[in-house]
């Protein structure tokens, strides 16, 4: 299945914890709290190309599975991680943080991030 598409958040869980672990000031916590964020993936064979807005931010990252690259942090910090494809999965460690990305289902695209056992999972549809 391909990662490419746009899809809508539809649910998150754990938004405020995890922010706070992260070292998000309580004003971005509550600007992006109920803010239902556009996540735009381009899979072109192994690079990819993930844009998510965030009401005005945008925060785009772009790499090769496989490859070290510098990746955008929630934070908005740069940290060099390499992507693993594991099946319908996308993994990746960032200062303290591991995320996957699964392609659930051809339409539901599920984002999970722990820190400090926090886990932040985000469910997004296909637009």
């Amino acid at each position: 299945m391909s990662f490419s598409g746009k899809y809508q958040l539809e649910t998150h869980d754990n938004f405020e914890p995890f922010m706070k672990a992260i070292g998000l000031p309580d004003e971005f916590i509550q600007e992006g709290k109920d803010i239902k964020s556009i996540s735009e993936i381009e899979e072109t064979g192994d690079h990819f190309k993930v844009t998510v807005t965030t009401g005005t931010k945008l925060l785009t990252n772009s790499f090769t599975i496989g490859q070290e690259t510098e990746l955008e942090s929630p934070t908005g910090e740069k940290v060099n991680s390499v992507v693993r494809r594991e099946g319908n999965k996308l993994k990746f460690s960032l200062k303290g943080i591991d995320s996957v990305t699964e392609l659930a289902d051809a339409n539901t695209l599920v984002n999970t991030m722990t820190v400090a056992g926090i886990a932040y999972k985000r469910i997004s549809k296909r637009i």
